[in-house]
């Protein structure tokens, strides 16, 4: 799977690896860019266990000339048959740290500049979380409890109630407003004539969910206070996953891209098959499997 190279280096993106299953490892393991100095977003949710998770990386580091990573909810499980049973903060302090150690940036490093095609950009991995604020999929619900009691009446309720711990923090909720907090000082920190990428595994905006089949879903999909970072921080990009709903959307002049590979079930039901990295900038074309 190599990423087409017209015009040049790329800045390229995907998202949900998913490398727990092998068909996705299998993708994973034949990715490669177009030139090599392409530079590639992974938005989340390459796996649970940490074995996966530094495997697929270490991977994709060999064949890429920057790796950027971000996480999603799965790398922040965790899961009963993984040995490393680290929880919430810890758990993803730890992935910083052996990630870093890997040579791929973190939300935690000092944002990456693109020169390449397009630029000078600020590329910035981000880590935001999600606080029950998208209720619009459950109508009458004014409060988080309401929200996921209705949820929870329609059998829609996300594996991250079960896996997903806040730990030291009492909620997600808590978590993503001490990590909305804190980026949007980094952000805002940054030169306000520099453009930027964001990328964050759940969607910044809402409008991505309005596609959801369970509305409620939203719920776990990102948080009201983002809604217009967009503009507030000089995006030029916007990229996430999350949803296994790839696509693009426009909002305020801004390009908005779902760049999630999925699971087989769901990109084996596509004509086109596997979708690879998506162009973000640079080159001329989109990468396809």
């Amino acid at each position: 799977m190599t990423a087409p190279a017209a015009g040049g280096a790329q800045l390229l993106a995907i998202s949900d690896l998913h490398v727990g299953y092998e068909a996705n490892r299998a993708i994973v393991e034949r990715m490669r860019p177009g030139t090599d100095q392409d530079w590639l977003i992974v938005a989340g949710d390459v796996g649970e266990r940490f074995t996966d998770i530094l495997w697929a990386l270490t991977t994709l580091k060999r064949h890429f000339a920057e790796v950027l990573w971000l996480p999603g909810n799965h790398e922040l499980w965790t899961p009963p048959n993984d040995p490393v049973t680290l929880r919430g903060k810890p758990r993803y302090d730890r992935l910083v740290e052996e990630l870093r150690g890997l040579g791929v940036t973190t939300p935690e490093d000092p944002y990456r500049i693109w020169e390449g095609p397009d630029g000078p950009v600020a590329v910035c991995p981000l880590f935001l979380l999600y606080d029950y604020t998208w209720r619009d999929g459950t109508p009458g619900a004014r409060t988080k409890a309401q929200a996921l009691a209705h949820s929870r009446e329609l059998g829609v309720v996300c594996n991250d109630e079960h896996l997903l711990h806040p730990d030291p923090l009492p909620g997600i909720d808590d978590w993503c407003r001490a990590r909305v907090a804190s980026t949007a000082a980094r952000l805002r920190a940054l030169d306000p004539a520099l453009p930027t990428v964001l990328a964050n595994h759940w969607p910044l905006h809402r409008e991505p969910t309005a596609v959801l089949r369970y509305r409620s879903f939203a719920l776990w999909c990102g948080t009201e206070l983002t809604e217009d970072w967009h503009t507030r921080f000089h995006a030029t990009e916007v990229v996430y996953g999350h949803l296994h709903i790839p696509r693009t959307i426009w909002r305020d002049g801004v390009r908005f891209t779902e760049v999630s590979l999925g699971y087989p079930r769901e990109w084996g039901g596509r004509p086109a098959g596997p979708q690879g990295p998506r162009r973000i900038l640079g080159g001329r074309q989109e990468a396809r499997a």
